[in-house]
């Protein structure tokens, strides 16, 4: 079998016709067997894709022939095809689900009116001069962020995408207006709009992580400040940026550390649930539901 990898990429710009760029995709990925998830909306593009190393490079190729995706910036990662049960080609009206598509704005150089882009060097230097007035905002839905997440990270209460608007908008982080925000997530995309939300809100120094959690934990591992895993949403589940990374996920039995994730059993809750090695062993995913 050939190596293979998975690719996730992004970029913001202005599509005249995100269904013709749809159709063109999906035969794309399947001239080249590749399975993934792709979202197209007059916005831009976002994607993760797994297949033969040979064949993503080919699809980056056909991609830069195309203007607005000649400067996708692509994250590498491991992972196969299999991690993913099927292509999935979508055009939508957003390609990430913040519910707010006339309010977000795009132009030839990506989102306007964005956080400032923080290389994870740049995040460094900003947390040694700015110490405890830099704020950390967690982008992804809040139980991403009990297996990782950056270390005293402020984390909304979100379920979805769809909730962080509403978060914001209550008053609750209202106390970080005049503070410096470094808002992340997994690959950056999420940032990009939460990030323009927020200056609109008037949050007055707002900061993304270029490149996100994957290009962080490619620079510094666990060695700076992250703590834990990465999840992801294949049948990878989580991703450690270096070998025997300490988990800080806790059982929802034992309260025993664990990065595994399970749908809970029950037919009418399916709620993703940390369930550490030992239970697993112990079958306590047959029990009644925990959450009900």
């Amino acid at each position: 079998m050939q190596p293979q990898k998975i690719l996730l990429y992004y970029i913001f710009r202005p599509l005249s016709d995100p269904h013709a760029i749809s159709l063109w995709q999906r035969k794309l990925c399947e001239s080249l067997n590749l399975r993934g998830r792709i979202l197209i909306s007059e916005h831009g593009i976002n994607g993760t894709v797994g297949g033969e190393i040979e064949h993503l490079l080919s699809y980056i190729k056909h991609n830069k022939e195309y203007p607005p995706f000649k400067e996708i910036d692509y994250k590498w990662s491991e992972g196969t095809r299999e991690d993913f049960p099927r292509l999935k080609v979508k055009a939508r009206s957003e390609i990430v689900g913040f519910g707010i598509p006339n309010e977000l704005k795009v132009d030839s150089q990506g989102v306007i009116g964005g956080g400032q882009h923080l290389s994870p060097t740049e995040l460094h230097d900003l947390v040694e001069v700015r110490g405890d007035q830099v704020a950390f905002f967690d982008g992804r839905n809040a139980f991403e962020s009990r297996i990782g997440r950056f270390k005293g990270a402020i984390v909304p209460d979100t379920n979805t995408t769809h909730d962080f608007i509403a978060e914001i908008d209550s008053g609750k982080y209202d106390h970080l207006k005049s503070k410096a925000v470094v808002t992340y997530c997994t690959g950056g995309i999420r940032c990009e709009i939460l990030s323009s939300a927020m200056k609109s809100r008037g949050f007055e120094e707002v900061y993304q992580l270029d490149g996100g959690i994957v290009k962080y934990g490619e620079a510094f591992g666990n060695k700076g400040l992250w703590e834990g895993s990465l999840y992801v949403f294949d049948r990878r589940m989580a991703v450690d940026f270096e070998p025997n990374v300490a988990p800080i996920g806790q059982c929802a039995y034992c309260d025993g550390f664990t990065k595994d994730f399970y749908n809970c059993s029950s037919d009418w809750c399916r709620e993703m649930t940390l369930v550490c090695d030992t239970c697993v062993g112990h079958d306590v995913l047959s029990l009644d539901c925990i959450h009900a």
